[in-house]
């Protein structure tokens, strides 16, 4: 006669429980970096925040949910000025980087109306075609000074090295919310029937799945985040320029990013941030060499390693170190 089985759904691993815990205690060293690092090793930590931020937003929206854009670069634009005219409305700075985001999320539900309504190649040109009408609606603001762009003098107010931590907590504070989120997003029914989505769409409707809700969801968080990207970089940087701010290269650095690390993987993301900082770092002053090194990285990726570095070890072992999904665990008795 068989042994009866027992039967239990794993939402946390050994691996994954550890992987927490050193994440806790690296945080607590991140926020308390600015007190004893040089503010050239902030600054470049605050730059590390935007890339990771951005990385992880466009994997939510691509990995996850399938919604593969070329135009997130609108909203990280985006945020930048909302945060700009609040400020010239009179809200402090360091507030107005903070509701510049949410401005975007609104502007990214607006939006979505429409655009989720388009499928695969045409859902990702739109959306460059809208981040370029957005940019060329920015410039006609007189405040912005069409190509010549304007800065946030406001933070010209706050001691150099308050600015310079203020934005690097603000950097850390936003990419650990949007972490969290994230995480917890993933984890809930929304995260399952968006991966059902990216799967197949049509079967994902067919079992009553509110396709266009959950997308729309993905989409504004996504937008929100990138946002945040954009008006931290605003602060480290001061100026605002259109063409930068607006510039197709976020999205480019955002696909490699993900590729690289691993599409659909939630730590992927993360590492591929951290392998795009370091070869900007030393290989940044080759100019055009280093853009062309970053396309055959690239390209043998695609071709060689296309599940990325951390789709890579998952798919070749057992270990997760975020589990976003369920396994199923049988226990013999």
């Amino acid at each position: 006669m068989m042994s009866p089985v027992s039967f239990a759904i794993e939402r946390w691993t050994s691996a994954s429980r550890l992987t927490a815990a050193l994440s806790a205690a690296l945080l607590a060293v991140l926020v308390i970096l600015p007190l004893f690092a040089s503010g050239l090793v902030v600054d470049k930590a605050t730059t590390l925040f935007v890339y990771v931020l951005l990385a992880v937003m466009w994997n939510l929206l691509a990995g996850y949910a399938g919604l593969v854009s070329v135009g997130q670069q609108a909203f990280f634009g985006i945020g930048a000025y909302f945060a700009l005219r609040l400020v010239d409305f009179g809200v402090p700075p360091y507030m107005a980087l903070v509701v510049g985001p949410l401005g975007a999320g609104l502007v990214g539900a607006a939006l979505s109306v429409f655009a989720l309504r388009l499928k695969g190649g045409e859902f990702a040109i739109a959306m460059w075609v809208i981040a370029e009408a957005l940019r060329i609606a920015v410039m006609f603001d007189p405040a912005v000074q069409g190509e010549t762009g304007t800065s946030l003098l406001a933070l010209n107010a706050f001691d150099p090295e308050l600015r310079r931590n203020l934005t690097y907590w603000l950097g850390l504070g936003g990419l650990t919310a949007m972490l969290v989120a994230t995480f917890l997003l993933l984890r809930s029914k929304i995260g399952a029937a968006a991966q059902a989505i990216r799967d197949d769409e049509e079967a994902a409707g067919s079992i009553g799945i509110d396709v266009m809700r959950i997308k729309q969801i993905i989409f504004v968080l996504a937008a929100v985040g990138c946002a945040l990207a954009g008006t931290v970089w605003l602060a480290s940087a001061i100026t605002f320029q259109p063409r930068t701010s607006f510039g197709v290269q976020w999205t480019v650095f955002m696909l490699f990013m993900v590729l690289v690390g691993g599409l659909g993987t939630f730590e992927g993301p993360i590492v591929g941030a951290v392998i795009f900082f370091l070869l900007q770092e030393i290989f940044g002053d080759f100019s055009v060499w280093y853009l062309a090194g970053l396309g055959f990285v690239a390209i043998a990726f695609a071709l060689f390693l296309p599940e990325g570095i951390a789709g890579w070890i998952q798919n070749r072992s057992e270990v997760r170190l975020f589990v976003t999904g369920r396994k199923l665990r049988i226990n013999p008795q």
